[in-house]
């Protein structure tokens, strides 16, 4: 298949987004996507039709080969797994046209961690039909099932995620919370952050197994406000931090040694936060932001 430049410019954008709200991970996704491109330029172009169609084929079939060898690596993280932060520019409002499906739906921390729960094949059928708007038939054809069939996945997938259909994606509006959450932790003020989190918040710390981090998830506000003062008081005088767009939603992102030490990414829902995901792994953290 002839892929020009206009054609790599077109589609990496749309190839990534499927990607990495797949797997979780930048790193695996931008290969998979070199992968792709590899792959398409030793097919016959007179089979393919639609070019789009076909590089999304060989994208998502490639995510599901990775996902379901990679199982086992999945099952043996040590404690809570996160998926790897994608730090975006400072406002939706920033993005250029290329960046349009990073704009989607289903990029939040939470979305993400609900699709380590489903199977491969059911996180390519919602990805597929809700996020990029793919009709049942054009599903039907990329993961080569019948069309009923990815039907009927799509209806079971909704049932399943019931949970995460409440939360907020208002940017401004959750930054707002973010940013009132830090000012009443600064002053250790728990009267006012017990108005901000949810009485059942969860809290979750992903070192995996190179840092340390809690290896259970902590959950209830009490014992999470505890958690979370007893760290920041580690944190050394030179420590700082920022919030910034990571996943399309404020974040806060904790600088030591002028390195990115950690992320708090957060579930918001019903203009409380339910979950609070603290991403340690240094292998899922940019080194520069």
């Amino acid at each position: 298949m002839e892929i020009s430049n206009d054609d790599y410019q077109q589609f990496k954008p749309l190839l990534f987004s499927i990607g990495y709200r797949m797997l979780g991970s930048v790193v695996e996704t931008e290969d998979i996507v070199q992968e792709t491109f590899l792959k398409a330029y030793q097919i016959d172009e007179q089979k393919i039709d639609n070019k789009k169609a076909y590089l999304c084929k060989i994208m998502t079939n490639s995510c599901l080969d990775l996902l379901k060898s990679a199982r086992y690596r999945r099952e043996h993280y040590v404690g809570p797994r996160n998926p790897e932060p994608l730090l975006l520019k400072k406002s939706s409002l920033d993005f250029g046209p290329s960046e349009i499906y990073l704009q989607k739906e289903g990029l939040s921390i939470a979305y993400l961690r609900m699709m380590e729960h489903l199977a491969p094949d059911e996180r390519a059928v919602l990805l597929l039909r809700e996020v990029f708007n793919f009709s049942y038939l054009e599903i039907a054809n990329i993961l080569e099932k019948k069309e009923e069939n990815c039907r009927k996945i799509f209806s079971r997938v909704k049932r399943k995620i019931l949970h995460i259909e409440g939360e907020s994606l208002n940017y401004e509006k959750n930054k707002l919370i973010i940013e009132s959450f830090i000012q009443a932790f600064q002053i250790e003020n728990t009267e006012a952050l017990l108005e901000l989190i949810s009485e059942n918040v969860t809290l979750y710390t992903d070192g995996g197994g190179k840092v340390h981090a809690a290896v259970s998830p902590i959950v209830a506000s009490s014992n999470v406000l505890n958690y979370l003062y007893g760290i920041s008081k580690k944190f050394p005088e030179d420590s700082y931090f920022e919030v910034k767009n990571v996943n399309s939603q404020p974040a806060i992102v904790i600088y030591m040694n002028s390195k990115v030490q950690s992320i708090l990414s957060f579930y918001i829902r019903n203009n409380k936060i339910n979950e609070i995901y603290i991403t340690l792994n240094p292998d899922k953290l940019p080194n520069h932001c």
